[in-house]
């Protein structure tokens, strides 16, 4: 396993972190204690970010890998987040951001997390976040019970307005550096150079870069859809596999901390790990890039509207 400084004097995490979202049922049930295992799996095999989230199974994640965790607390980079607590129920506000941070912390059985995140700011409104959240995470973090904290979502620019205020450590984005779409480089260089993480959540474009095809909520366009499924077929024909190719791609770019990838089944997290120590195919990496170059936009929209610059 590699392993990397997350920002400046930040922890020592591996390159390669598992997230939770397996738990959440949108990308079908999973039996927790196979997640559980599968995770366990993982730390034994030198993997030492785990992310979760209150709103991953309405608890239900956060329990698990509190489960997991205890008695090896110290060897975990622990990552969770506030804001968002059920799918689609955002609450910013400072008392439920508390309340619920103190939930969170007796799910995972501990007294501090590693990265405390405000969840897909782009559902909040901006005065709240920089004015109410933003300083309470800071708060949080004097207090002892977050060692970094930051933020995640999808639009970049609305993370980059958040990033230009100086308060953070570290920024969770997903699905913005991949095959399809690489537009989250340019955003983690800068941030880099100002002292800022950043981790990249789903490198398989939640599910959309994989040889299965994304499911059916997925917002993707069709063309982009097209695309995924042509890249996925080639792939097919070279006996490779499109999620793999996509992870060791994202893992290659040194400006991301740490990819943070879901998965509750042990033989595909061993089949990830074989990934993390292998380079991709170059022929065929430059074939798929290459599938998704006529695609005129390879993202979605994702907030509520209010952010500037939040649909890009």
């Amino acid at each position: 396993m590699k392993y990397r400084a997350l920002g400046r004097g930040g922890p020592r995490v591996s390159a390669l972190g598992l997230g939770t979202t397996s738990l959440m049922g949108i990308f079908g049930r999973r039996d927790p204690r196979a997640v559980a295992d599968t995770l366990r799996f993982g730390l034994d095999h030198g993997v030492n970010v785990l992310d979760t989230a209150p709103s991953y199974g309405e608890g239900f994640a956060e329990t698990v890998v509190g489960q997991v965790i205890r008695g090896r607390r110290d060897e975990v980079v622990l990552s969770t987040k506030v804001g968002c607590w059920a799918p689609d129920e955002f609450d910013f506000s400072a008392r439920r951001i508390r309340a619920g941070f103190e939930e969170s912390l007796r799910r995972l059985g501990t007294d501090h997390v590693d990265v405390l995140l405000a969840h897909d700011i782009e559902y909040g409104d901006p005065a709240e976040i920089t004015g109410t959240v933003l300083p309470l995470l800071l708060r949080l973090k004097e207090e002892g019970k977050a060692r970094a904290v930051g933020v995640s979502g999808l639009p970049l620019p609305v993370l980059d307005t958040v990033v230009e205020t100086g308060s953070l450590d570290v920024v969770l984005s997903y699905c913005r550096y991949g095959l399809h779409d690489t537009a989250l480089e340019q955003y983690a260089r800068r941030w880099s150079d100002g002292g800022v993480a950043t981790l990249l959540g789903s490198p398989a474009a939640m599910g959309l870069l994989t040889q299965a095809g994304p499911p059916a909520w997925h917002p993707a366009s069709p063309e982009l859809r097209e695309a995924a499924s042509r890249a996925a077929a080639l792939c097919a024909r070279h006996g490779a596999d499109l999620a793999l190719l996509a992870l060791q791609f994202a893992l290659a770019d040194d400006t991301v901390g740490c990819v943070v990838t879901g998965t509750g089944d042990r033989d595909h997290l061993a089949a990830t790990l074989r990934a993390v120590d292998t380079p991709p195919d170059a022929e065929l990496l430059a074939e798929v890039r290459g599938v998704f170059a006529g695609v005129p936009d390879p993202g979605w929209p994702s907030g509520n509207g209010l952010w500037p610059g939040a649909p890009a």
